[in-house]
């Protein structure tokens, strides 16, 4: 029994590591960050409490009788403030010494005389301590799960003017007294609803679970609550893609989990190789990685080299000779990821298949080879949407920043070295006859296929730009989905710049400052919930946005 309990202790702390998912995708926020969201969120706080409502005023105090009404916020001045992160509390947003500008309406009676007018007053020392807690609803949305505030009025002056202002000055103790009271107890319930219900509808524009298009979705839903420290804010996401056919299909994530250790920025992101190969694997079941060429499609180049290279055989076949030429490319296996400090590479499996097809009568193959390539891949953002370029070309060390200049850290953004083999899957003789065939068709699918694969229009190249149309409308896996790429989770109006995509083992980060594009106030006006309207009944994907502006 004890020797029993010894081997469970000593299983322990591996059971808890494997029954915790590794994510996908990270994103970090700095204190850097914090701070341009502190600028923006003060705007937004100043919004709110300038639209404070305070209940009616009204009393006696011996033969005084006052009714105080239509109490607006004239305004503000909140001289300091700070936003902080904090550990178990998470946010913490602190404003001191603040003052507050009011003017009401004035109904007074003392003994025989009765007067009507408005009232200035200035609320100082004013002082709100705020404690945002975070967490992951049950939809793996990041939420504003509680608030708690404090806030209180160091002291109110009341400037009163007419006949009576001695008089009133004398009673005022009564009116400032109340006023004070209740602006106060004011302050916490509005800055309770900008948080926990505008606040939260803003963080609903973050994507959690969308289609990215007619074959794939993608699953950005939060695996764990925040970590938070004095400096840093860590978000775990899945990053799952799914194919559309199968949208409860799981793909077990064994890559290396992200670390992100950097803190200069404002923001990073991190994807894992899993992040990739779920994406290639979903295309992979969605069955869309095929291409088929025939007869004009097929690029003049690569025609005249395939009828040299297999001369002997078509020339056996009279008369079909002249029988247009068709080219089937699937790819035989889900593509791998590989990322490493050097680059980044993707790996391809396919079966090329060449066919004669005569008129009115069967197809007859002219070879079916295997391929084996490792495409270079080129990772970088394009506003908020994370792009991916391939390319077959031997490339060394190169390197990508923001805008297209090169950052000083020469492994951003590198190329590995690319590889292309081919080789029958009937014969060993065969293979050796297409060894002289295997650079030209390199160099021919770098010229022609690839761009269609990246969204690009070939250029120096023979074959016209019918023929490469043509092709394009046949690729399954289209140039669309490569040229548009995949949203990052942020919410609406905030936009990366200056980014600088960096390789580690089993992982690459973005690391980028922020802007606000749009105003929290307009995003969350666009946006506002409506009471009657069920928030949060489906958990269905969202269609991909056709709004350029919403990236």
């Amino acid at each position: 029994m004890a020797a029993g309990s010894c081997l469970l202790l000593l299983l322990l702390p591996s059971l808890v590591t494997a029954s915790r998912s590794p994510p996908g995708c990270k994103i970090r926020i700095t204190s850097k960050g914090l701070d341009l969201v502190k600028q923006e969120g003060l705007r937004f706080v100043e919004q709110e409490l300038q639209n404070i409502t305070v209940s009616d005023l009204h009393g006696n105090e011996g033969q005084f009788q006052y009714n105080i009404s239509q109490v607006k916020v004239t305004d503000l001045q909140l001289a300091s403030s700070d936003l902080n992160f904090q550990p178990q509390q998470h946010l913490v947003f602190n404003i001191n010494n603040a003052s507050i500008s009011l003017r009401f309406r004035r109904q007074l009676l003392y003994w025989f005389f009765y007067d009507i007018g408005s009232i200035n007053a200035s609320a100082d020392g004013v002082h709100i301590y705020t404690v945002l807690q975070l967490a992951k609803d049950e939809a793996g949305r990041l939420k504003i799960s509680n608030m708690t505030c404090n806030a209180s009025i160091a002291k109110m002056h009341a400037g009163f003017s007419g006949t009576l202002r001695k008089v009133y000055e004398f009673l005022s103790t009564f009116i400032v007294t109340g006023m004070r009271f209740l602006l106060s107890q004011q302050i916490c319930p509005s800055l309770e609803h900008a948080s926990l219900v505008l606040l939260n509808s803003l963080l609903d524009t973050v994507p959690v679970r969308n289609y990215v298009d007619e074959h794939i979705g993608i699953d950005y839903s939060l695996l764990r609550d925040p970590s938070v420290s004095t400096d840093t804010l860590d978000l775990d996401f899945k990053g799952m893609f799914f194919p559309r056919v199968r949208e409860d299909q799981e793909l077990e994530n064994h890559a290396v989990e992200p670390v992100i250790k950097e803190t200069e920025r404002m923001v990073y992101v991190a994807f894992s190789e899993y992040f990739f190969d779920s994406a290639m694997h979903s295309y992979f079941q969605a069955g869309v990685l095929t291409i088929e060429l025939q007869g004009e499609k097929v690029p003049k180049d690569l025609e005249v080299l395939l009828r040299a290279t297999f001369f002997g055989t078509i020339f056996m076949l009279s008369p079909s000779v002249d029988a247009p030429l068709r080219l089937v490319l699937q790819v035989s296996a889900p593509p791998r990821c590989t990322i490493k400090p050097s680059g980044t590479s993707v790996s391809v499996s396919a079966f090329l298949n060449i066919s004669l097809v005569p008129p009115d009568r069967p197809p007859v193959q002219l070879s079916s080879m295997a391929m084996e390539t490792k495409l270079s891949a080129k990772v970088f953002l394009q506003g908020k949407a994370l792009r991916v370029q391939l390319d077959l070309r031997r490339y060394g060390w190169g390197h990508m920043g923001a805008g297209g200049e090169s950052p000083p850290h020469p492994t951003h953004n590198c190329f590995l070295l690319s590889r292309f083999r081919i080789y029958s899957k009937q014969s060993a003789l065969e293979s050796l006859a297409l060894f002289s065939l295997q650079a030209p068709l390199k160099t021919l699918l770098q010229l022609t296929i690839m761009p269609i694969i990246n969204g690009r229009h070939c250029c120096s190249h023979t074959t016209g730009s019918a023929q490469q149309d043509s092709a394009s409308s046949q690729l399954s896996f289209s140039a669309e989905r490569t040229k548009k790429g995949v949203q990052i989770p942020l919410p609406e109006g905030m936009d990366f710049t200056r980014e600088v995509v960096t390789n580690h083992a089993g992982f690459l980060t973005v690391g980028a400052d922020l802007h606000f594009s749009k105003g929290l106030r307009e995003v969350i006006e666009k946006y506002r919930p409506v009471p009657t309207a069920a928030a949060y009944s489906s958990s269905r994907p969202a269609e991909p946005s056709l709004d350029p502006s919403s990236l």
